[in-house]
């Protein structure tokens, strides 16, 4: 049973930060990756939105795309309006034949912010979250019908954060709304990630595989640190870097026959974390211990 390996160019350039990164051209981090042994990239700020170019650029590399980050407002928003807004991005990744929609609600996210503590993340009340999900299984369902389906990113500083966050909206939204399972974001959150995995696993159609080092994790949670604030002082790193031990959650990915992406996304500081030794590094990580769990690629 094979599975596929990719990376996120955040490692060579932050679109949230120009700063880091901001003067590396994209060919630059196809190259990279590609060289790494990697076969997917997913779409950055870097990538001009013209989809012709774009499909040029990955097809040189002998890279596919399998999806990008989207920031909704669908808390704030209507679903007719939501769906309006998502159309760029969603007729890019049909002309390149993206295979998810990775969707993130930013409404009123700290994630952005130099200075905020975590502990400040927006929260939905619980008056909110029947009328949010039922907008989330109609934009679910929208997707679905184009065959690019949703694939929801818990992340930091967001609405959607915390194992008990993922659980209420698991048990609140339908069958077409899948998950993406990142590993380091769950961990952030303090979440047990090992029995999330178990539990969604069935609907879990992206992984993200980003892991953390557990001192400044430590000092991130104790000190309430900014989002910001934690990954500059290198809070994420690349499996195999870190204090995450994949090979049981890859182990109950083979038993579950899952064999969709595992991409690399561990943003860092390119002049403190060389983009492609850090790649080579994960990689070379993902590869044996994929192997181990009875992977091919």
């Amino acid at each position: 049973m094979k599975i596929k390996l990719g990376i996120a160019p955040i490692a060579w350039s932050n679109d949230d930060m120009p700063e880091l990164g901001g003067d590396t051209p994209i060919e630059k981090c196809l190259e990279e990756a590609s060289q790494a042994g990697f076969t997917g990239i997913e779409l950055g700020g870097k990538f001009p939105r013209n989809p012709g170019i774009t499909n040029f650029l990955i097809s040189k590399f002998k890279l596919k795309m399998p999806g990008g980050w989207y920031g909704s407002n669908l808390r704030k928003r209507s679903v007719l309006d939501e769906w309006s807004a998502m159309q760029d991005h969603l007729n890019l990744l049909k002309m390149v034949g993206g295979d998810i929609f990775i969707f993130a609600d930013v409404s009123g996210s700290i994630q952005g912010e130099a200075k905020k503590p975590l502990s400040l993340r927006p929260k939905l009340e619980l008056s909110e979250w029947k009328e949010y999900c039922y907008k989330i299984n109609e934009i679910s369902n929208r997707l679905a019908d184009i065959g690019i389906p949703m694939s929801y990113h818990e992340h930091m500083g967001t609405i959607i954060q915390t194992e008990d966050d993922v659980n209420k909206f698991m048990e609140n939204t339908n069958d077409n709304t899948f998950l993406l399972y990142d590993t380091g974001h769950l961990l952030f959150a303090q979440a047990d990630y090992k029995s999330i995995l178990k539990k969604y696993i069935k609907r879990i159609n992206h992984i993200h595989c980003k892991d953390i080092r557990k001192d400044i994790l430590t000092n991130s949670i104790q000190n309430d640190l900014s989002f910001r604030e934690s990954f500059l002082e290198g809070v994420f790193t690349v499996p195999g870097d870190g204090c995450i031990d994949y090979q049981p959650l890859f182990d109950i990915l083979y038993e579950n026959k899952y064999q969709e992406w595992l991409i690399i996304e561990a943003e860092q500081d390119p002049k403190k974390a060389n983009p492609f030794k850090y790649a080579k590094i994960g990689y070379n990580y993902l590869e044996k211990t994929i192997y181990s769990a009875g992977y091919e690629i």
